[in-house]
């Protein structure tokens, strides 16, 4: 026969036991009518309370100021554009196909996804810095009109890249290699040093106040457009 104290202690991990059960259906049924609510299918709810997508999350347009769910990954789209977020907390990790968090109030890309498969966009934000932006990514990556004055911590190698309108002074952090377009125009840019060696298609650094063209890609696959600066 148990003691008084056994007793007491048994009953005390049992309670505790039950306690976190309920939470964990608690949780889970929360989880559940959140999904319903945004039209969110093809879930599966993991252990540690986010969640898996086979398919795309479209959140945007929705009013909120931060995600409502935590997601893990995320196999085709993740939309959460057009809101009034000010933080990524709660992004998946990894993205199959497109990341929009665009037209936002972002400061920050912290707890963005780390791989992407498609196009990267956060455009139309407050973003001072690139610190934290994928360092995988398989297309393009969207990062005008924010208040960046440099490109540091943006991924290295991308299909085409946008920093356009935004105060940049120098391209010091740039991708060196670009597949597709390179856009920094409409900056503050005094020098071309520090951008990309290799753009795939189309160079663009018109609406500046660049004296010289040195430090320039060596190599571009398109068009150069350097107009409305102070060369002469």
């Amino acid at each position: 026969m148990k003691s008084y104290k056994e007793f007491v202690k048994s009953n005390i991990y049992l309670m505790r036991y039950l306690k976190r059960f309920n939470e964990s259906i608690e949780s889970y049924s929360d989880i559940k009518s959140i999904c319903e609510k945004y039209r969110i299918t093809n879930y599966t709810i993991n252990s540690d309370g986010s969640i898996d997508v086979d398919g795309d999350v479209d959140l945007s347009e929705k009013g909120i100021t931060k995600l409502p769910l935590k997601f893990r990954n995320v196999s085709g789209n993740f939309n959460c554009g057009n809101n009034q977020l000010t933080t990524l907390k709660g992004c998946p990790k990894t993205v199959g196909g497109d990341f929009y968090c665009g037209n936002n109030q972002l400061t920050t890309l912290k707890g963005c996804p780390k791989t992407v498969g498609g196009d990267f966009y956060c455009s139309y934000n407050k973003l001072t810095t690139l610190e934290g932006s994928p360092q995988s990514l398989g297309g393009d990556f969207y990062c005008s009109y924010n208040k960046l004055t440099t490109l540091e911590g943006s991924p290295q190698t991308v299909g085409g890249f946008d920093c356009s309108g935004n105060e940049l002074t120098t391209l010091e952090g740039s991708p060196q290699t670009v597949g597709g377009y390179f856009d920094c125009s409409d900056n503050e840019l005094t020098t071309l040093e520090g951008g990309p060696q290799s753009v795939g298609r189309h160079f663009y650094c018109s609406n500046n106040k660049l004296t010289t063209l040195e430090g320039g890609p060596k190599t571009i696959g398109g068009n150069f457009d350097c107009s409305y600066n102070q060369l002469t």
